[in-house]
């Protein structure tokens, strides 16, 4: 509401069990800062040296390599697993910004551009505004599910954060949980490529139908994006993040893309209960 970034305070919440006052978030915003720089090494050798096609490929295992690079990576006491989260925290921005460098150099072909980490980088208001809604969101979902429960069972055996941390990462990899992003992305450039005129929902519902009938696309029948195993009937995740999607639509002049994906949304749901 008074237009703030909320994802460091919910950071700071989920990890000390209490909001911060403006101090303490001001120094906790500065310790993430100075956390992001990885190892001397790092970059050119586990990220440049050993690309992966998958950025959540490459994230477990620069975790699983980050131990090597802890003097005290299991001591799993409660200062010292703290630190160790933070700097996670604090890190994975910068493996997974150049992860993707190195994947879209070397696997797809385009310019390698490597930047060291800068607390001022230049981003519009509404692309800032829907990453923090986005981290914010699924930050808070944690509990039950499937990444967050390998957590629990794997730090339950009194392994080291590393261990832990790059096993739930793959968890989230999967495509019946944080992967389904992947699947929905493929999945829309299908639908790009088979369904001519987007604004046409005739067509659009006469192809997703095919989908659904294992006709199309994959043959597994499934409309990504669609459907929860927990949320039944509506996502809130997907409520908040629908009125910020279209916010950067018009700034990006992608009201089509938007329209596209908001027409598969209402017409799937018109074929659910046909």
């Amino acid at each position: 509401a008074d237009g703030r970034r909320g994802f460091e305070e919910t950071a700071y919440l989920l990890l000390f069990g209490t909001l911060p006052t403006a101090d303490e978030l001001a120094s906790f915003c500065n310790l993430l800062d100075v956390c992001r720089k990885l190892p001397d090494g790092f970059t050119e050798n586990m990220i440049l040296k050993i690309p992966s096609s998958d950025i959540m490929n490459k994230l477990m295992r620069s975790i699983l390599v980050l131990y090597s690079h802890d003097k005290n990576p299991d001591d799993t006491s409660v200062r010292n697993v703290l630190e160790q989260s933070i700097r996670l925290i604090a890190q994975f921005p910068t493996i997974i910004s150049y992860g993707y460098q190195a994947k879209r150099h070397y696997f797809d072909n385009k310019s390698l551009f490597i930047h060291k980490p800068r607390p001022d980088n230049k981003y519009s208001r509404v692309e800032a505004e829907t990453l923090d809604l986005a981290l914010v969101i699924h930050a808070e979902h944690g509990g039950g599910n499937n990444s967050t429960f390998a957590t629990h069972v794997v730090s339950s055996s009194g392994t080291d954060t590393y261990s832990a941390i790059a096993s739930a990462v793959g968890s989230l990899k999967g495509h019946k949980h944080g992967g389904a992003n992947n699947r929905v992305r493929d999945m829309i450039l299908n639908i790009r490529e088979n369904v001519s005129n987007w604004d046409d929902k005739g067509c659009l519902k006469d192809y997703l139908y095919k989908i659904i009938k294992k006709e199309a696309y994959n043959k597994e029948g499934l409309i990504y994006g669609m459907g929860h195993a927990v949320y039944t009937k509506s996502d809130p995740r997907a409520v908040l993040l629908k009125k910020k999607a279209f916010e950067l639509a018009l700034e990006k002049d992608a009201v089509k893309n938007y329209n596209l994906y908001k027409n598969i949304e209402d017409l799937t749901k018109e074929l659910f209960f046909e």
